[in-house]
């Protein structure tokens, strides 16, 4: 069994007076891939921020590597190997792919060459010299998780990566994580499509109301997934 690489435990955040964590509970383990499933509003994205230091004010233990981190600054957080693919995924619009792509600094070894990225990514390559705006939605997404394979970060956070895009192109980001799994980095990723995360995650943990109230694994769903629906549906 894989020793845990993220660690958090009871894990509270504010947006100002608004408590939106009340003591999230989970790990991740290295080489897995996991996701926070929940309905909008559970608190799914203010648990990447409050891992990265962004945003909420925040109390509680997270730990990476067995390091802490509630008390670090953004820049030290990422800087020890953690990178964040947003759910507005962020790329910088007047820059064209390629300088998108070399923009993110190097924190360790073992970042993805860009001919890697490519391989992962062909559209990319097609699309060197275009700007940010010139990129399909599906495209910029590619080029936000893209950008973060270069820095040498195992540990990446993935946000809603499949909203709104095509179902085409949905499939080609999950055969993404699957390929970035086996190449031996560590996702925790947040999702509502609950039918894809199924199909590329090992664990889920279902959030509600700013806590972990069950956790699934793959395995354990059956064919109509009826936990998941059960906690997801409206």
């Amino acid at each position: 069994m894989s020793t845990a690489l993220l660690e958090v435990e009871d894990l509270h955040a504010w947006y100002g007076e608004a408590h939106v964590l009340h003591g999230m509970r989970f790990s991740v383990r290295e080489g897995e891939v996991v996701t926070l499933l929940g309905r909008n509003g559970a608190g799914k994205t203010t648990t990447l921020k409050a891992i990265l230091g962004i945003g909420p004010r925040r109390t509680g233990s997270v730990r990476f590597r067995g390091q802490e981190l509630v008390h670090l600054p953004p820049h030290r957080i990422a800087r020890l190997g953690i990178a964040w693919c947003p759910e507005e995924r962020g790329i910088f619009a007047s820059l064209n792919v390629l300088e998108n792509l070399l923009l993110p600094p190097v924190v360790a070894e073992g970042g993805l060459s860009l001919e890697a990225i490519f391989e992962l990514f062909p559209n990319l390559r097609e699309r060197l010299s275009s700007q940010g705006t010139k990129l399909s939605g599906g495209e910029q997404q590619m080029l936000a998780i893209a950008r973060i394979l270069r820095t040498g970060a195992r540990l990446l956070l993935l946000d809603e990566p499949t909203e709104g895009l095509a179902p085409v192109i949905v499939q080609q980001i999950g055969r993404t994580i699957e390929k970035l799994k086996r190449a031996g980095f560590t996702i925790l990723l947040v999702e509502q499509n609950f039918r894809f995360a199924a199909r590329v995650a090992d664990r889920h943990y279902i959030v509600e109301h700013g806590r972990v109230v069950d956790e699934i694994a793959s395995v354990e769903l059956g064919p109509g997934q009826e936990r998941l629906v059960a906690y997801l549906a409206v």
